[in-house]
């Protein structure tokens, strides 16, 4: 078993250091307003200014932007959004978005919309009278049988080879769509340990 270093910094752990003695004036009566203003948080917000600090360094050495997250995440959402490989992906989706400007509008697109087909997606965000909703729902309508006779006549007439011809590929390629959803949802659930 590890075992931890003594001068490994942990959470909750109090430190202390000294003003150098360089330090402009200005900063010094910066410091000594907050410290009356903040009186016991003095600490607290003196920890928060050098994270700050140490955060902005580090984002400037890699290059990163900073991003305002939605208002109503969850802890665990959070969470998976600090970890290296969300922000790995992240950064990949953002220079998709950055590289590909049109394709990504059209991605866009088709997720709010709720269409698979990107070109019928992007034709719903054009329609202004008409929402994907209302279209199922007269499509749905359309596709009723008239009565009874007539479905039980077109059971008749189905042809059973036929369908079983069709029937490997679509097998096949459901298959290699439940092989990308276990990869994905293999990772976040992993992500999310």
């Amino acid at each position: 078993m590890k075992k931890p270093a003594s001068s490994e910094l942990k959470r909750g752990q109090s430190i202390s250091f000294r003003i150098p003695s360089d330090t402009p004036d200005y900063l010094l009566k910066e410091l000594q307003r907050l410290k009356t203003t903040e009186r016991r948080n003095f600490s607290s917000k003196v920890a928060e200014i050098v994270l700050a600090g140490v955060n902005q360094n580090k984002s400037n050495e890699r290059e990163a932007i900073t991003i305002p997250l939605p208002k109503h995440l969850t802890k665990v959402q959070k969470d998976w959004l600090k970890h290296e490989h969300s922000e790995a992906l992240l950064g990949s989706i953002v220079y998709q978005l950055i590289s590909d400007p049109l394709r990504a509008t059209a991605l866009l697109a088709s997720l709010n919309s709720g269409s698979a087909n990107i070109d019928e997606a992007l034709y719903l965000q054009e329609e202004s009278g008409v929402t994907p909703v209302d279209e199922w729902q007269e499509t749905a309508a359309a596709e009723e049988p008239a009565d009874d006779a007539t479905f039980e006549d077109e059971l008749d007439s189905f042809d059973w080879n036929q369908a079983k011809k069709n029937e490997p590929e679509t097998h096949k390629e459901e298959a290699e769509e439940e092989d990308i959803d276990d990869l994905l949802g293999g990772f976040l659930s992993h992500m999310n340990k």
